[in-house]
């Protein structure tokens, strides 16, 4: 164990101990505890939503993808950062005057009905554990190479640790973790590019030049067709990276925590800048990782590409770079967790506690209280499956999480707020045919059942890696043919006012 490591990780949870602490005291409410009273400035959200959104994937998977797969690693950044504009021009404003806690109010605006919060609450529930159990294989991983700690210690300390941030502080700790996340992670990653930048004369072509020589794939590292032979494969990742942000809870929640529309867009005009700018400093640590030390030295150390950034930062900085390097990674997935936990708990607590089980008419106190207890189970599960997927590409699990998002809450979405012929059965359908299609091709899928040595069966039955171009329309299409068939129209002038306070904010009876 090296002592600068340890050191750099106690500062860490020390200083996010204490924004917990001083959070804490300030959430003692429900509107605090799950939404910070919308206390957040626009800056200060599109910070925090950059920080929820740059997650392990980014900032450890997608260096390693580009390392070893050169220009088609690259399109997970293209994809990632193309999502936001479908959440800028269709679903921010709308979710900020309908919700007030979780998707499921957004929702049950128009359809309020008990079977309809279950749906969401369940949706946001699985979607948010599929999301962070990357999260946690990457922080054991990190913690593994760093401190010589056995990876299922690590996992274990680290998910109790990032529970415990939720538990005490809501969404005031949450947020404000978020932001020192996001202006460490974009300080150390800028330092890291000047620093690889620096190492070739700040010469770009001659750091091409270099990477050509040190890859296998040469002149092809730089064309498509490194990750993905067939092109179809390509398009569905693709697709379900550019609709599976707006499906993401952990991402809509943050615009109930702001004011109004004008700190929504301010928020994400910010945090579209911030990200864009950092997977741009991506591509230049994926290439820097092959120049400085190669392919085969890279697949010797870690072979999934995960830990590509850490172990750059040690070849061009030494061990004090590192430690810093993999500090802010500790931080990203911190921040990124206890946002998917309080998306989790929310919806749990506010949508199935308050609104089913209690009838809307529990106290703070025990909605409080409910939200712990859930936060707790969330980290419980979380962790437990993270222990089985030490040796797969965090990328990945991140692109299959956004595959089930896109399938089941995105259509749902998009056709609450923008279809008059929409309704309540179309929403369910839709919903449960989206999320099984999805999650059933993935588990059938060659990643699950024919990794290197299988894990079930040796074969896959469903053959395409990402399924998101059969997944998706299956989801918009059960919501289109429920609605159909079903022969259930609300009132054209329930319509009307519903529709005008999505695009408004402003009720009925305002009007």
């Amino acid at each position: 164990m090296n002592l600068t490591y340890f050191l750099f990780f106690i500062c860490i949870i020390v200083c996010t101990l204490i924004i917990t602490y001083w959070a804490a005291k300030r959430s003692n409410t429900t509107n605090h505890f799950y939404t910070a009273a919308g206390s957040l400035t626009g800056w200060q959200n599109g910070l925090a939503i950059a920080g929820d959104f740059i997650s392990a994937a980014s900032f450890l998977g997608i260096v390693g993808a580009i390392a070893l797969n050169g220009y088609d690693g690259f399109l997970y950044s293209i994809g990632f950062l193309v999502s936001f504009l479908i959440v800028m021009f269709f679903i921010a404003e709308p979710v900020h005057h309908l919700g007030k806690y979780s998707l499921g109010d957004v929702i049950c605006t128009r359809f309020a009905s008990n079977r309809m919060r279950w749906t969401m609450a369940i949706g946001t529930f699985l979607i948010s554990i599929l999301y962070m159990i990357p999260q946690l294989v990457a922080s054991g991983l990190l913690i593994r190479l760093l401190l010589n700690i056995d990876y299922s210690i690590s996992v274990v300390i680290i998910g109790g640790l990032m529970t415990l941030y939720v538990v005490f502080g809501g969404m005031i700790a949450t947020s404000w973790v978020q932001i020192v996340k996001t202006v460490v992670l974009l300080s150390g990653t800028f330092l890291l590019s000047l620093i690889v930048l620096s190492r070739f004369d700040w010469n770009v072509p001659a750091i091409i030049a270099t990477v050509k020589e040190h890859t296998p794939l040469h002149e092809q590292f730089f064309m498509t067709g490194q990750l993905f032979s067939n092109p179809l494969e390509l398009i569905s990742l693709q697709l379900a990276l550019i609709l599976g942000t707006a499906g993401l809870p952990h991402i809509l929640i943050r615009f109930f925590t702001v004011r109004n529309t004008v700190e929504v867009r301010r928020s994400l005009m910010g945090a579209t800048w911030i990200i864009g700018t950092f997977y741009v400093m991506t591509l230049i640590l994926g290439f820097g990782t092959i120049a400085s030390l190669g392919y085969e030295k890279l697949i010797k150390a870690d072979a999934t590409g995960n830990l590509a950034a850490p172990i750059l930062a040690k070849e061009v900085g030494g061990d004090f770079l590192l430690a810093f390097i993999s500090a802010i990674a500790f931080t990203t997935i911190v921040a990124v967790v206890a946002g998917l936990v309080i998306s989790a708990t929310t919806s749990f607590s506010h949508d199935i506690y308050h609104h089913i089980w209690k009838k809307g008419k529990s106290t703070e106190k025990e909605q409080l209280i409910a939200a712990r207890w859930t936060a707790l189970s969330i980290g419980l599960v979380s962790t437990l499956f993270a222990l089985q997927l030490e040796n797969i590409n965090v990328t990945f699990l991140v692109s299959l999480t956004f595959i089930v998002a896109a399938s089941s809450n995105l259509p749902i979405l998009l056709l609450t707020l923008y279809w008059k012929h929409f309704n309540e059965t179309g929403a369910m359908i839709g919903m449960t045919s989206g999320f099984v299609a999805s999650l059933t091709m993935v588990i059938l899928g060659p990643n699950v059942m024919d990794p290197v040595d299988g894990w079930i069966l040796k074969e896959a039955i469903f053959p395409m890696h990402n399924p998101g171009i059969i997944a998706i329309p299956i989801g918009f299409l059960g919501s289109i043919l429920g609605s159909i068939f079903s022969g259930r129209e609300e009132p054209a002038q329930q319509w009307k006012q519903f529709f005008v306070q999505s695009q408004t904010g402003v009720m009925a009876k305002e009007r």
